[in-house]
């Protein structure tokens, strides 16, 4: 792969911010007001998963729609946010200011417009990306292409020329079929299924551990990576 010029499209949670426990947090939070007790299976079911608030939602009996879901969630978010609870993950910043050296930047996620917005600007990320795709901007959520997809329209570049860096086999499943390259950050060191091993191009261990991987996989004129 020895691309002359090349962008980076990101997902956001998990791959740049820790909120592997946040998101779960707060929608646990919600359905328990709606009767349901909220398990580890619930947070397996939103990792990745573009249709999160319709998830939640469908938790609650018929109770609450997915709007609602967003709604509050969002504004719990924000609070641990604002107490200073979400935190870039370490190496993350880093690896934005690599790719930018390389080409434009841009995000993809399936994280509410305020609450994504509020973290880039907290992050100071927000005048490096050329692109920011959030949940309201796509009818179908991740594993669907549409937000990377999306991403790369408003990068006006085809979406072969975009590393697609994610965290959740939901989100590769997106980028890979966007036509994206992908560097897999697994969660957690969380080992990926076969099936999803075949779609990435390349794999860290962490945030920390991906920059020279994605140098590599920038690089007009790659060299090999001495392991």
């Amino acid at each position: 792969m020895t691309p002359t010029h090349r962008a980076t499209v990101f997902d956001l949670d998990d791959t740049l911010i820790d909120t592997a426990d946040g998101w779960p947090r707060a929608c646990a939070a919600f359905t328990a007001r709606h009767g349901h007790r909220w398990g580890a299976a619930d947070t397996a079911a939103l990792h990745g998963n573009g249709g999160w608030a319709s998830y939640v939602a469908g938790l609650c009996g018929g109770t609450v729609g997915a709007a609602e879901v967003v709604e509050e969630c969002t504004t719990a978010m924000l609070r641990d946010h604002a107490a200073g609870l979400v935190r870039a993950l370490p190496g993350a910043l880093e690896l934005v200011c690599e790719a930018e050296r390389h080409g434009p930047i841009a995000v993809a996620t399936a994280s509410p417009r305020r609450f994504v917005l509020a973290v880039l600007d907290g992050l100071g990320l927000t005048s490096r990306l050329h692109a920011v795709v959030c949940g309201e901007d796509v009818t179908r959520g991740k594993p669907a292409p549409d937000a990377y997809l999306h991403a790369a329209a408003r990068l006006n570049l085809p979406p072969a020329d975009c590393l697609a860096v994610e965290d959740s086999p939901n989100g590769i499943r997106a980028a890979a079929a966007a036509g994206m390259p992908v560097l897999a950050i697994p969660r957690n060191g969380m080992r990926l299924p076969a099936p999803i091993t075949d779609l990435i191009t390349d794999q860290a261990a962490t945030t920390a551990a991906a920059l020279p991987v994605l140098r590599h996989l920038l690089s007009a004129q790659p060299e090999p990576l001495h392991q």
